[in-house]
C-alpha cells in the first residue's frame, strides 16, 4: 500500500489535533479494496448487523426510529448505488483480514503524532460509507477521533464545535453513553455555528471526539473511508458523562466535562468506582 499520508498532511493534522476539525490530503484513491465490487464482497463477508443501510433522502435531524428502509439487499444497494437513493455504512471493517491491514496501514503514520498529544491509539476501528447522489447523513456525533477519507465522488461535511452545550446538551451525551443512538436533535438556529468542509477524492477531514456533524453527498455516488481511534482522554470524557448521568438522576445539576487538555479525572475515577461497587454487589 502506498503511504496514505504525506508529510504535509501530517503537519496539518499536528496543527489541529485533537480539538479542531480540518482538511488533510490522503493517497488512498484507487485502492483495490475500495471499489464498489470489492465492497460488495466485503459486505457479504462481515456480520449482517455491521452493514447498516437505508434510504438517503433524509432530513438533517432524524429520529432514528423513523429511518426508512430502501427495500433492497446489501449487495443490491451497493451495485445500484448510482440510482437507488440510498446511504450505507459497513462497520468494523477490521474484522476482515484484508481491511484490517488497510486500516492499520492507514493509521500507522499517525501513531507518533497522536502518541505525543493524547497517548496511545486505542480501539482502532474502520467504517466505509457508500452513498447515492444527494444522500444525507443526519446530524449526529461519535465518540472517536475520526479522519474521513474521500475516495470517490464529492460531499460536504458540516462540523460543529465539540462541547457546545447549545448544540448538544449534556443530557444527550449522557444518553448516548448509556446506550442511546448517535443521532442528535436538529435546530435551524445551529447552522451559523457549523464549518462546512468540501471533500473531493483525495481530501480528508479530521473530526474531533463528539463534534456534532452532518453530511450531504454531491451529485455523484460517493465512497468514503473513516479511520478512527479512541484515546485515554476520550474514555475519561465518556466516564465523566456517566458520572454526570448518575448525578442528574440524583437531582443534581452537574457541570459538563471539560474539553482537552483537561482530563476529567475526578469524575472518571468516581464513575468507575461506582460501577465496580455495583458489580460487586450484584455478584454477592
Amino acid at each position: 500500500m502506498s503511504i496514505p499520508f504525506q508529510p504535509p498532511a501530517l503537519a496539518a493534522l499536528r496543527s489541529i489535533y485533537p480539538e479542531r476539525p480540518g482538511l488533510l490530503r490522503h493517497e488512498l484513491c484507487g485502492h483495490e479494496l475500495l471499489t464498489l465490487e470489492a465492497l460488495v464482497d466485503l459486505a457479504q463477508r462481515i456480520r449482517p448487523e455491521d452493514a447498516e443501510y437505508n434510504r438517503g433522502d433524509l432530513p438533517i435531524g432524524l429520529d432514528p426510529g423513523l429511518t426508512p428502509s430502501n427495500g433492497l439487499t446489501v449487495a443490491e444497494t451497493i451495485r445500484s448505488i448510482e440510482r437507488c437513493g440510498s446511504w450505507m455504512v459497513l462497520k468494523f471493517i477490521e474484522q476482515d483480514e484484508a481491511y484490517h491491514a488497510l486500516l492499520r496501514g492507514a493509521l500507522e503514520p499517525l501513531r507518533p503524532l497522536v502518541r505525543e498529544v493524547t497517548g496511545e491509539m486505542l480501539k482502532m476501528e474502520g467504517f466505509i460509507f457508500i452513498s447515492s447522489p444527494g444522500a444525507v447523513t443526519p446530524f449526529h456525533f461519535d465518540p472517536e477521533h475520526n479522519i474521513l477519507l474521500q475516495i470517490r465522488g464529492r460531499k460536504t461535511m458540516t462540523v460543529f464545535p465539540a462541547g457546545d452545550e447549545e448544540v448538544a446538551a449534556g443530557a444527550l451525551h449522557e444518553a448516548f453513553h448509556d446506550g442511546g443512538h448517535r443521532n442528535l436533535p436538529w435546530d435551524d438556529g445551529f447552522g451559523a455555528k457549523g464549518e462546512a468542509f468540501e471533500l473531493a477524492p483525495g481530501d480528508a477531514v479530521y473530526v474531533p471526539v463528539k463534534a456534532p456533524h452532518w453530511v450531504k453527498n454531491g451529485p455523484e455516488p460517493s465512497i468514503s473511508l473513516s479511520i478512527t481511534w479512541r484515546s485515554q482522554w476520550s474514555f475519561h470524557e465518556e466516564y465523566a458523562h456517566g458520572f454526570n448521568r448518575l448525578a442528574r438522576k440524583a437531582g443534581l445539576r452537574p457541570s459538563p466535562p471539560r474539553r482537552f487538555p483537561h482530563h476529567n479525572l475526578a469524575k472518571s475515577f468516581a464513575y468507575r468506582a461506582v460501577r465496580r461497587a455495583a458489580r460487586t454487589l450484584r455478584q454477592n
